[in-house]
């Protein structure tokens, strides 16, 4: 992961992949349907199409001189919505997340933090063996936290701001909540807390290496912030990469989003690029 100073900060940004990429070939079959001209087409698969139809052929085309056309001098865009690119997303943060939840067409999976805050929990329980009120709980707890590279932004100084904002939340909840521990950690793993008492690394590892609660970050999922990073699997149509790339891959969009849009058109094809990015039409 690459890392940059914004605004004083420093921050990671994300990887992005390129998972699969549907082709070309659909979209101009779809749009010579539209004018039954199959004919017309540079390229002799689509030409042959309602005859005799290589499908392999046609997810292979390279150019579209209609599809070019359509986009660029008709602006009919609604045909390029047959092709479709789908990205994984490692290590941008919720704040994006609530940022591509606005761009309605694409599909998108996301990293659930039900599933994946046993990590977390399992520092905090460890550390309270330690004393709930003591600093050299809050320090485990740190050291722990800082271990799972959970944020985008990297910076020490200002994480430690967070993290303790996040143990103090995690204490707030202990103290209130006589079962918290029935609801932090699996019913297995209950009898290490006993066991390990006094003990945080001991206790941390027993309880990493056991058995993890289902659901674990329904109750916990409070201490989340807009920094926490997320992974993600997001497909677009063509037509709203288009979009997409238009709105973030902007000066006036928010940081973090427009690093997430230069990256994920790092790895957008060219022959899609030359669809929907003016400064890289033919």
């Amino acid at each position: 992961m690459q890392k940059i100073e914004k605004y004083n900060i420093e921050y990671e940004k994300p990887k992005v992949t390129l998972l699969q990429q549907s082709g070309l070939g659909v979209a101009e079959i779809a749009a010579r349907t539209c004018y039954d001209s199959f004919e017309s087409s540079e390229n002799a698969c689509v030409q042959n199409a309602m005859n005799s139809l290589d499908t392999e052929a046609i997810n292979n085309i390279e150019e579209s001189a209609l599809l070019s056309n359509l986009a660029w001098v008709h602006h009919h865009h609604s045909i390029i919505e047959h092709a479709t690119l789908s990205f994984l997303i490692e290590g941008t943060s919720r704040g994006v997340l609530q940022e591509h939840a606005r761009h309605r067409l694409q599909a998108i999976s996301v990293r659930s933090t039900r599933y994946t805050m046993s990590s977390v929990i399992n520092a905090f329980v460890a550390s309270v063996s330690l004393g709930v009120e003591s600093e050299r709980a809050y320090a485990f707890f740190l050291e722990k936290v800082l271990a799972l590279n959970l944020f985008v932004i990297t910076d020490e100084a200002y994480l430690a701001i967070e993290i303790r904002a996040i143990y103090d939340k995690f204490v707030f909840q202990y103290k209130r909540d006589p079962e918290f521990l029935i609801g932090a950690v699996a019913k297995s793993s209950l009898p290490f807390v006993q066991e390990l008492q006094g003990d945080a690394q001991a206790l941390f590892s027993a309880l990493q290496n056991g058995k993890k609660k289902r659901n674990v970050g329904d109750g916990f999922k409070h201490i989340v912030s807009d920094n926490w990073k997320v992974d993600m699997v997001v497909t677009f149509n063509i037509r709203s990469l288009k979009n997409y790339f238009d709105l973030r891959d902007s000066g006036a969009a928010w940081f973090q989003i427009q690093w997430l849009a230069e990256e994920m058109k790092k790895v957008t094809p060219l022959k899609y690029l030359k669809l929907i990015s003016k400064a890289h039409k033919s």
